[in-house]
């Protein structure tokens, strides 16, 4: 395994402070980040530091029921919600995540997905007055990203509008397992190099649970390519920042001019990572299923919010696919010449 490449990067921090009297300012610092980095960070953005423990502690709660509790809402793809363990495998590793993670919803994918009120009293209240919070941050974020690229200030927010019954958005809570500091040779991944196939992610960190990298370097949002030099995105909990970044829905609907930019959780492998386990929330906008989806440039064909998650789910599977069928013909291959250089015997 090579030797990771890092490069210091600044990660844009934007004050959301005064949003009505400065979203000019706020609307131009947010574009050139998109364009540019893909990534970036906002503070003053309105949801306090305690409300942001308070959902780490219910995260906490839930991720600490026997797997046989958890098990009673399973995950199901076809709503994109519940809870799975040890199940998601990256194209860029081929293998499987070592994490557990619970998906929410607003909409009525959750029906039978709550975990019982009688588990964890008051788990479903507290998860939705956060995600509501959050709602009302990204749309304030939808306005500046609508005015950079000519749509009305509201064009982002109606099409994801999360009080109707086709909303797609979600907000995943995320339990990393601890890695053992000798690993034997073994290798372990938390979150392979990917993309998110979002409009916008919104992403809460712990103090002190490093992992998250980014490799910026994406031209067109159908490219699975990317560089080798990462740089570290460490937790900023003093000032409260959300980690924020480009999904490739945003990407796609500005027509290539905003970045969706490689990320992934790095397993630690060298002195000074941190080996414990590791807990985040991603807050993942994801358009309505019938919100219509093409650029004011139309580089790419019009297609509804369910079309685009359906194409991207089935690229994903279609790379990993590739790739488990790429290193099935080097093992083949790997096989047939050392059979061929068995020294043949009397």
């Amino acid at each position: 395994m090579g030797t990771t490449k890092y490069l210091a990067r600044s990660i844009p921090t934007i004050s959301m402070a005064d949003f009505d009297s400065r979203v000019d300012a706020i609307t131009s610092e947010l574009v050139s980040a998109a364009e540019r980095d893909g990534f970036f960070c906002i503070v003053d953005h309105g949801i306090s530091r305690e409300q942001v423990d308070q959902m780490f502690d219910n995260s906490a709660a839930f991720f600490n029921l026997e797997d046989s509790i958890k098990a009673t809402v399973p995950f199901s793809a076809v709503h994109n919600a519940g809870w799975e363990k040890n199940a998601q495998i990256r194209p860029s590793t081929g293998a499987a995540d070592q994490k557990e993670s619970y998906q929410m919803q607003f909409s009525e994918n959750m029906e039978g997905r709550w975990i019982a009120e009688d588990v964890l009293p008051g788990f479903k209240d507290k998860s939705l007055a956060f995600m509501h919070s959050v709602q009302d941050v990204s749309e304030k974020l939808m306005v500046c990203f609508a005015r950079g690229l000519g749509f009305e200030d509201d064009f982002f927010i109606k099409c994801h509008d999360v009080s109707e019954n086709d909303s797609q958005t979600v907000a995943r809570l995320l339990h990393y397992f601890p890695t053992p500091e000798n690993t034997n040779g073994e290798v372990f991944h938390r979150a392979g190099a990917h993309t998110d196939w979002d409009f916008l992610t919104l992403l809460f960190q712990k103090a002190g649970q490093s992992g998250l990298e980014i490799c910026p370097g994406r031209e067109v949002s159908t490219s699975f390519g990317y560089g080798d030099t990462w740089t570290k995105v460490d937790p900023d909990t003093e000032s409260n920042a959300i980690i924020c970044n480009i999904g490739d829905l945003l990407m796609s609907w500005s027509d290539d001019r905003f970045k969706s930019t490689f990320h992934r959780v790095k397993a630690p492998s060298e002195p000074g990572d941190y080996y414990g386990e590791r807990y985040s929330i991603a807050f993942f906008n994801q358009p309505r299923k019938s919100a219509e989806i093409q650029g004011p440039k139309k580089k790419y064909p019009m297609v509804t919010g369910g079309e685009f998650t359906r194409n991207a789910m089935q690229r994903n599977f279609k790379a990993l696919l590739d790739k488990k069928n790429a290193n099935l013909k080097s093992e083949i291959t790997a096989s047939v010449v050392a059979v061929k250089e068995v020294p043949a015997t009397a």
